[in-house]
């Protein structure tokens, strides 16, 4: 199968197969991964290592913690302001689509937002260029890519007060200076492992002003204190994501699984623009290169089309339920093989449609 699936995505056979064995026998304890106590030493030494690995791979500072906790990345839209917000606050953020959108509402239950860009009226097919931000925002927030509209923050604006990035989908696809940023949080599921839990780096100096009345269990600073075993993590979770993170760092990193991920995004976009049959409309210069949108230019032809690449073992390239089309998502687990598959399918029904 070529797996080019939003999300939950592919992971490394390799991942696969260790995760596998553990469920059965972990670490040769005769224990299942998923019936070994959170507290014991493997558990606690799986935890240390997944947050190490984050922290080298990202190349974070010492003021930067790395927390791994329940839910995915559409309970940070509520934590992040819950615990960086007070009611008189004012937040900046970016509108490029569904997430974002999704981030400013939960946000407002907490603070005054200022929507300072946004690219809605076009679609969310380009990523905003030109925007102020408020002198008194606590910060401002920014979706670093669109999974549905396939847009991508290329270039990190530098801007006066502290970033804070929803980086879902791309988080260890490409180098940035992570230390750039007062909070980064994403769901495991697309570049670090199996769904079922989130990953927040924040630089601990900005936890100072949390609001007083604030559930202890939402409070980073006491998931830091506990090294993110405040309560029980989502163990095999972060298991899996230790696993991914190992693949990670023996391939070379995130500057080498970049030059791979550009590679494979190059190829596609140019059978797209090549091809008769298929069209991207996003700004050339925001196109994401980990979800690449396409429609066919004749909308009677997606079932066949679709019929077509299933016939090929191509898995997962229908579009989201919001927008249609296709949608073929280029994650770090994906190979350049797989990508190969996808584009020679693409020119054999050009092929055979004009033959017709």
């Amino acid at each position: 199968m070529h797996n080019f699936n939003a999300g939950p995505s592919m992971l490394p056979e390799e991942v696969l197969r260790e995760a596998s064995a553990a469920i059965l026998n972990f670490n040769n304890s005769g224990l299942s991964v998923l019936e070994t106590a959170h507290r014991t030493r493997p558990i606690m030494d799986v935890m240390e290592e997944a947050r190490a690995l984050v922290k080298e791979l990202m190349l974070l500072d010492d003021d930067h913690e790395v927390l791994f906790l329940h839910g995915g990345a559409t309970t940070q839209f509520m934590q992040v302001p819950m615990n960086l917000l007070h009611k008189k606050d004012i937040a900046a953020y970016a509108d490029t689509g569904v997430w974002s959108s999704k981030a400013i509402r939960e946000a407002g239950y907490f603070g005054k937002v200022e929507v300072v860009c946004s690219s809605k009226d076009r679609s969310y097919r380009s990523i905003p260029k030109d925007f102020a931000l408020p002198n008194d925002a606590r910060y401002f927030h920014l979706t670093t890519n669109n999974t549905i509209y396939g847009t991508q923050w290329h270039q990190i604006p530098d801007v006066s007060v502290p970033l804070v990035a929803d980086m879902s989908s791309d988080i260890l696809s490409v180098q940035r200076n992570f230390n750039q940023f007062g909070l980064i949080y994403a769901g495991l599921q697309k570049n670090m492992g199996c769904a079922g839990a989130s990953v927040v780096i924040v630089n601990r100096k900005w936890l100072d002003k949390i609001p007083v009345k604030i559930s202890p269990i939402m409070d980073y600073r006491n998931h830091i204190r506990e090294h993110s075993m405040l309560n029980t993590p989502p163990v095999f979770a972060v298991y899996v994501s230790m696993l991914t993170l190992r693949w990670l760092k023996a391939k070379g990193g995130i500057s080498e699984i970049e030059k791979i991920n550009q590679q494979k995004s190059d190829m596609l976009y140019a059978e797209i623009d090549r091809n008769s049959l298929f069209v991207n409309r996003v700004d050339v210069t925001d196109r994401s290169r980990m979800n690449v949108i396409f429609e066919l230019t004749d909308e009677k032809l997606t079932s066949d089309f679709t019929q077509f690449t299933t016939e090929r073992r191509i898995y997962g390239i229908a579009g989201h339920r919001s927008a249609g089309g296709f949608r073929a998502s280029l994650y770090n687990a994906l190979p350049l093989s797989s990508v190969e598959v996808l584009i020679e399918a693409m020119q054999d029904y050009e092929k055979r449609v004009q033959a017709k």
